[in-house]
């Protein structure tokens, strides 16, 4: 059975810069510390990668572009600049690309912001966590709320509408209060974030908060209190004018991350640096995670290609799609492979909605055009691993 290929007929870029000033307590990203040197020639690898494969890639409309890390304010804002010089030489970018940058406040300045805006750049994306002194200290965080503020005011003067704040929750010693504090700093600032990310933490192996925690040294929230610190984010966004799009992702109204989303529905993507993914015609591939053998042979790197099955497409398509509050449509799944999602996955889903997990509703029944579509209600939110887990098939 054919499989379409990418029928938005666009392609998205993400661009992995591995550098950090110093790599936090809970990280477990492809990142790092490292000399002025090493970000040098990491850079130059990186620019030799985009000019080696853009050919293979051009034809795409580029929709969107995500430059992530790492922290990519790490490295000096004129690799920025010559990044994006390039990209727009080498691929078509829409005029009304969305192009994002992640920055720390620890390092990022005002000069940074006005460079990376004159450059093309339209969104920023900025890590705060949280707006307390204690809990940003307990993760490893270089700033404070002070330094998060001088970086988000000149994110605004230098022209940037479209900002994102990360957060997060369950952070060691941290209480409902905390969080609500940190919420309602956030929310209120002037000109308000056009969007959220807010994360609970996870305790990831290999990490510094791994062994603290196999030791009994993390005091992080019990699940009674990490559940109620969901729930309080959740409220506190909405109530705040955010429109919650995808498990851990607000917005206001029409500021969506349209690269993220891109992600979740399965459009074409090329990844270029050390570790970073893609997916094109139905192939998932990345590049190595050693940045010193990256920077040996940047255009000879690639590893575990996989070609997807049927079978491995449809599980994307449900468990990825279904992350987002808008759910998956029955004729998109229906156009994608030539069958019916019921006949697929209609004892799933059946199931699932009469635990109360999933729900299904028809769009524009009013104009006898009615769209089917199935989404995880609250509950299935609240248990999505469990859910999402069910459309895998054994």
């Amino acid at each position: 059975m054919a499989i379409k290929d990418n029928v938005h007929n666009e392609l998205e870029i993400y661009i992995h810069i591995p550098f950090c000033v110093r790599k936090c307590l809970y990280c477990d990203f492809l990142s790092a510390p490292a000399t002025d040197e090493i970000k040098d020639l990491y850079m130059r690898a990186l620019f030799k990668e985009i000019e080696s494969r853009a050919d293979e890639y051009r034809k795409f409309p580029v929709s969107s572009v995500f430059i992530g890390g790492g922290t990519p304010s790490a490295v000096k804002p004129e690799y920025i600049v010559f990044l994006m010089k390039l990209l727009n030489e080498k691929f078509i970018l829409r005029k009304d690309a969305e192009v994002t940058i992640e920055v720390n406040p620890a390092s990022a300045d005002e000069l940074s912001m006005h460079e990376y805006r004159m450059s093309g750049i339209n969104r920023i994306s900025i890590g705060l966590q949280s707006a307390n002194a204690d809990e940003l200290k307990a993760l490893g965080r270089m700033h404070d709320y002070g330094q998060f503020l001088e970086t988000y005011d000149s994110a605004v003067s230098a022209g940037f509408e479209n900002i994102n704040v990360d957060l997060m929750s369950g952070i060691p010693e941290q209480s409902i209060d905390s969080l609500r504090d940190t919420l309602f700093r956030v929310t209120r600032l002037v000109p308000e974030p056009k969007h959220i990310s807010a994360y609970s933490l996870i305790v990831e192996e290999g990490t510094p908060f791994y062994d603290m925690y196999k030791r009994g040294e993390l005091n992080i929230p019990d699940e009674d209190c990490d559940r109620e610190m969901y729930e309080e984010t959740v409220r506190l966004l909405r109530e705040a004018g955010y429109e919650r799009y995808e498990i851990s992702n607000y917005a206001k109204e029409g500021f969506r991350c349209r690269h993220n989303c891109g992600y979740w529905q399965r459009r074409d993507y090329i990844g270029f640096g050390t570790g970073a993914a893609s997916l094109h015609k139905n192939k998932r591939f990345k590049n190595c995670s050693d940045i010193g053998r990256y920077i040996e042979n940047p255009c000879g790197c690639r590893e575990e290609e996989i070609l997807l099955s049927v079978e491995d497409c449809m599980e994307e398509f449900m468990f990825l799609g279904l992350r987002m509050a808008d759910g998956v449509a029955y004729d998109e799944f229906k156009n994608t492979f030539g069958r019916d999602m019921d006949e697929v996955y209609g004892e799933v889903i059946r199931r699932n909605i009469s635990d109360g997990l999933l729900c299904e509703k028809n769009e524009n029944i009013k104009t006898g055009m009615g769209r089917r579509r199935i989404f995880l209600t609250d509950r299935g939110i609240d248990v999505s691993n469990y859910v999402l887990a069910q459309f895998l098939f054994e």
